[in-house]
Order: structure tokens, then C-alpha cells, then sequence
């Protein structure tokens, strides 16, 4: 069974060249002036960032350490996706509905791969706060964007605007600084290694009690 990693990677690989190929047949054969061809190249732009999101979303699912966060990002990028692409070739929509829950739907798939991404890294115990901050922030942020969007944007007051110009700031520092943690505790013992020490250390012990053993048995 193919990994929901591999397929978005195959997906994006296919995305690129896909725009690669127009962008050298508009520079070579021509302008890129036909309603056709930049809805074409809109579609594979959509295909590459729903890739880019899934990829973040199939690596995190088979670290194995969660499944409904990932599983719940993948599925809303394709349901957005299917609805960018709609748009693209429909054209304008007219019922607020459907915008919104596109606006939506795109919101919370970028959130969920936001959060997979970065909690790929492996932090020591001392740095494990930035994680949880992350979380926190992040899903602080999309319940108030989320509320914003159904709600109505004029009716922002300027404590809000605040609050999410902070979240902003604070989800920014932390995905620039917890890659660093996570480098930094690259030399932390993990708990494989741990476990490990602790299984040389039985085996040694039980060598000293198996040849404490004989020696008594040897004087006597």
C-alpha cells in the first residue's frame, strides 16, 4: 500500500514539471494571455501547495506518534483543493457560503501541516514547551480567524486585530526556533538509548553474578 507520504510526493513532482512544462511553452511558443492556459497553470499551482501540505501531514502520520491530527490535515487540503479547482474553472462565486467554507477549509489544512511539520522534531526534555506553545498558538489563532470568517471581519475590534498580530509573532519565533531545539538536542539520549544503556548494564550485572557465583563454588 502506497504511503500518503510518497503519494503527495509523487503528487508535487508531477505539479512542478506540470508548471515547468507551461512556463517553457509560454516563453517559447508564445504570450500567456488565453483564459485556458492560466487556468491550467492555477490548477497545478493548487495541486503543488495541496502536495506541499500532505507532505507535512504523510511524514508526521508515519512517525506513528498521532493519527487523527495528520489524517484530519490531509483530508481537509484535498476537500480544498477539489474547491480551489472548482473556483478556478467556474469562475466567480457569488454565495458568501462557499467562500467561506473554502477560507475555511484551506485555514485549518494549513494549521493542521503547520503543527505535523514542525512536530517532526525530536526536542529534549528542556525544550518540549515550544511544542505545546506551538499548539497552543496555532489553534488559539485558527478558532479566532475561524470565528472572523463566519462572523464578520468589520466587526474586528482592535483588541482582537492585537491578539492576533501577538499570535503571529509568537507562532513565527517558534517555527524558526524550534528547529533549532531540535538541533541542539541532537545529543540528548533519547529513550532508545536509555533503554539500551540499561540493557548492557542487566547483562554486565548478570556476568558478575554468574562469575561471583563461581568463585564461591570454587573455594568451598
Amino acid at each position: 500500500m502506497q504511503s500518503p507520504q510518497r503519494f503527495f510526493l509523487y503528487l508535487l513532482i508531477a505539479s512542478v514539471a506540470a508548471s515547468a512544462l507551461i512556463g517553457a511553452a509560454v516563453f517559447a511558443f508564445g504570450t500567456f494571455a488565453g483564459d485556458f492556459e492560466i487556468k491550467i497553470l492555477l490548477t497545478t499551482l493548487t495541486v503543488t501547495v495541496t502536495s506541499i501540505l500532505g507532505l507535512a501531514c504523510g511524514a508526521y502520520l508515519e512517525t506513528g506518534r498521532g493519527k487523527i491530527l495528520p489524517l484530519a490535515g490531509i483530508a481537509l487540503a484535498l476537500v480544498s483543493c477539489v474547491l480551489w479547482i472548482f473556483l478556478v474553472w467556474n469562475g466567480t462565486v457569488y454565495e458568501k457560503f462557499f467562500a467561506k467554507l473554502l477560507l475555511s477549509l484551506t485555514l485549518l489544512a494549513a494549521a493542521c501541516s503547520h503543527v505535523c511539520l514542525l512536530s517532526l522534531a525530536t526536542l529534549d526534555r528542556r525544550f518540549r514547551w515550544a511544542n505545546y506553545a506551538l499548539q497552543a498558538a496555532v489553534s488559539t489563532l485558527t478558532a479566532i480567524l475561524l470565528v472572523l470568517i463566519w462572523g464578520d471581519f468589520e466587526n474586528a475590534t482592535d483588541f482582537v486585530s492585537r491578539i492576533i498580530g501577538v499570535l503571529s509573532i509568537v507562532i513565527a519565533a517558534l517555527t524558526i526556533t524550534i528547529p533549532i531545539f531540535h538541533w541542539l538536542s541532537r545529543d540528548a539520549p533519547g529513550t532508545e538509548e536509555i533503554d539500551a544503556e540499561i540493557a548492557r548494564l542487566r547483562a554486565r550485572l548478570a556476568e558478575l553474578e554468574k562469575l561471583r557465583g563461581e568463585t564461591i563454588n570454587d573455594a568451598n
